[in-house]
């Protein structure tokens, strides 16, 4: 069953722990993309150094000024982009970044997209599971753009959206510190970040 509004309006904590085990699908017209979030991390209003907006919104973050399901992508070194998805009412500033997912479906397409280069039935595990184990690395076996996906609505769009998923207990979940945001004073030490316990495509640090 696909996530409603109800689900990414409330706080941003819970919308992130919650999304574990959902289901990320996106259509591009021929191909379904599926995979499993197996690890997210919390950014939370002005109090929360880490995050992009808590200084004030600008024409990077201003999405995360609408309604949660929006998505937003942003840049990071000039050649990668990542995924978020804001969460709150609208005003109530919050997002989740989706680090890692577990493929599930249309893998010999993420495969292509990934790695420019045709799927084989040879394929090391290794790649497998390099596709999509970062928060660098979402978009492009999902074949997702900044460009074409930015402000996009997760709760109303046809071609991307979240469903359900896998039923975990309390013990499955792991609550730490987020990572590579060394540069926050007091947002490096929230434990923000959240992981499905033992999953191979949680990300290294």
């Amino acid at each position: 069953m696909r996530l409603n509004r109800d689900f990414f309006t409330r706080k941003t904590i819970l919308v992130s722990r919650d999304l574990l085990g959902k289901t990320l699908v996106h259509r591009d017209g021929e191909n379904t993309y599926k995979g499993i979030i197996v690890e997210t991390e919390a950014y939370i209003n002005k109090e929360d150094d880490a995050a992009h907006f808590n200084k004030g919104l600008t024409d990077r973050t201003k999405i995360i000024d609408e309604v949660g399901g929006h998505i937003y992508i942003y840049n990071i070194y000039g050649m990668y982009q990542l995924f978020n998805i804001v969460a709150e009412k609208k005003g109530v500033h919050g997002a989740v970044l989706i680090r890692a997912i577990e493929p599930v479906e249309g893998i010999e397409n993420m495969y292509k997209n990934r790695y420019k280069k045709p799927y084989h039935n040879e394929i090391k595990k290794r790649e497998i599971i390099n596709l999509t184990n970062g928060p660098a690395k979402l978009v492009m076996p999902y074949g997702i753009t900044k460009d074409e996906y930015y402000g996009v609505d997760l709760a109303t769009s046809t071609d991307i959206w979240v469903e359900d998923g896998l039923d975990l207990n309390k013990e499955d979940i792991v609550r730490s510190k987020r990572i590579n945001i060394d540069y926050a004073e007091k947002g490096k030490d929230y434990l923000l970040r959240f992981h499905i316990k033992d999953n191979p495509f949680v990300s290294k640090k």
